[in-house]
């Protein structure tokens, strides 16, 4: 096979590129910015001092995708080395508005034991509550989360408004239940071992981007920064050109071209193609403090979830403790100055790792305006297929079409398509 061109070098451009490299197919990537990760990176800030990631991501053990994909770049076990953990799936949460704090603890095996038990599942819920939630696994495609479960029940705003914030970025009145589901039945569903949260021991770049990196030019592929395509050129049914600000990329016969890159993006490129809209955003704050932050909050693991606030769910790593906002812009956080999030977040903050009136020392504020496409039940229904009506042009991003939500698992899941669609065309 010729070359392929891979347009975008985030998770899913990369994950695209480290399947073809193994198969001996010559990659060339283009990135436009000057690093790679897209949204999931990690970069030095000026003002913190600091590595930081530019979004809190949390991986599930069962997540086999991505696991996989961290193996083959070069992680031995990453569920320990480049991911971090609990030792079992426990969940931390705390209620900022009462100081109530409880930890969800789910067992190992696909028999959910801990629903049973009061001090494992959600305080306040009873076993008929779970039992009544189970009708998510039946949602029709049109149905919204807050469509098939108990809004009246504590599970709701202690469970359900959390989760699916979290994995949807969205809110329960507006994502598709049949989306939410498919997340839980590949982890929950198949007990703790499959349901342990993971995050980026030193930052998501290190974990997912730099290995990746290496790895493609290790096996003979390129990665070019700064290279932004301004334009491509079709004739015949097939792509031919690749159009930059200073040169033009020529396609040979049989050259492949992959578009790894965010629907607004692509739609500029690409104008006969409708993805869905990418206008779900993200706020993230990142507070440094003077010392390494108490953990004793936490737990065994690294961050904890918040309800009743602004902030959502608490990482910390050393002395810097980063705040996740989802749906920032369904919530209204969005139209909201930065001194005044920051000063209400801070107060939940304080509440969350019980840290008393200790003040932090610096502080930067990220807002990703178009951080997931739209997970709603329209938005859900305009998910695009790897394949195009162009024959050598094929597409990857967490808008493509892959059964799961626009997290990690469904970036890498949605680049292993795509390079499978071009290696069924070798074969």
């Amino acid at each position: 096979m010729s070359r392929v061109h891979i347009i975008g070098a985030g998770l899913s451009g990369l994950a695209a590129a480290v399947r073809l490299v193994e198969n001996d197919v010559p990659v060339t990537v283009y990135e436009g910015a000057g690093q790679a990760g897209g949204r999931c990176r990690t970069f030095y800030d000026k003002h913190l001092e600091r590595d930081i990631d530019n979004g809190n991501h949390l991986i599930m053990s069962g997540n086999k995708s991505a696991l996989s994909y961290l193996k083959r770049i070069g992680a031995p076990d990453p569920v320990k080395d480049p991911l971090t953990g609990p030792p079992f799936a426990i969940y931390p949460f705390v209620d900022v508005r009462s100081g109530r704090r409880w930890t969800v603890r789910i067992n190992e095996g696909p028999i959910p034991f801990w629903v049973f038990d009061k001090h494992w599942r959600v305080p306040d819920t009873g076993v008929m509550d779970y039992v009544k939630a189970a009708g998510i696994a039946f949602a029709g495609a049109d149905k919204t989360v807050a469509d098939v479960v108990d809004q009246q029940s504590p599970l709701y705003e202690r469970f359900w408004e959390p989760l699916t914030l979290a994995v949807l970025n969205t809110t329960p009145e507006k994502g598709q239940a049949k989306l939410l589901w498919r997340v839980i039945r590949e982890t929950f569903l198949l007990g703790g071992q499959a349901a342990i949260p993971l995050t980026a021991r030193t930052g998501l770049g290190h974990a997912f981007v730099d290995p990746a990196g290496k790895f493609i030019e290790q096996h003979g592929g390129v990665v070019r920064l700064g290279a932004r395509v301004r334009s491509i050129w079709m004739e015949g049914g097939e792509a031919t050109s690749l159009n930059f600000a200073d040169e033009t990329v020529t396609l040979d016969e049989g050259d492949r071209v992959i578009f790894a890159i965010p629907p607004t993006r692509l739609k500029d490129l690409l104008p006969d193609i409708d993805p869905p809209d990418d206008d779900a955003s993200i706020l993230n704050i990142h507070f440094r403090m003077s010392k390494p932050v108490p953990t004793k909050a936490l737990g065994e693991g690294p961050f904890i979830g918040m309800i009743g606030s602004d902030g959502q769910w608490a990482f910390v790593r050393d002395d810097v403790i980063s705040l996740t906002t989802s749906a920032s812009n369904a919530i209204g956080t969005d139209d909201r100055p930065n001194d005044d999030v920051v000063a209400k977040i801070w107060r939940e903050t304080q509440i969350a790792l019980d840290l008393g009136d200790e003040e932090y020392e610096r502080v930067r504020v990220i807002r990703e305006k178009r951080a997931t496409p739209d997970q709603s039940p329209e938005g859900v229904r305009k998910r695009l297929k790897p394949e195009t009506r162009w024959r050598n042009v094929f597409l990857a991003g967490d808008h493509i079409d892959t059964g799961v939500p626009a997290t990690i698992e469904g970036s890498i899941r949605s680049g292993d398509k795509a390079a499978e669609s071009v290696l069924a065309l070798k074969a």
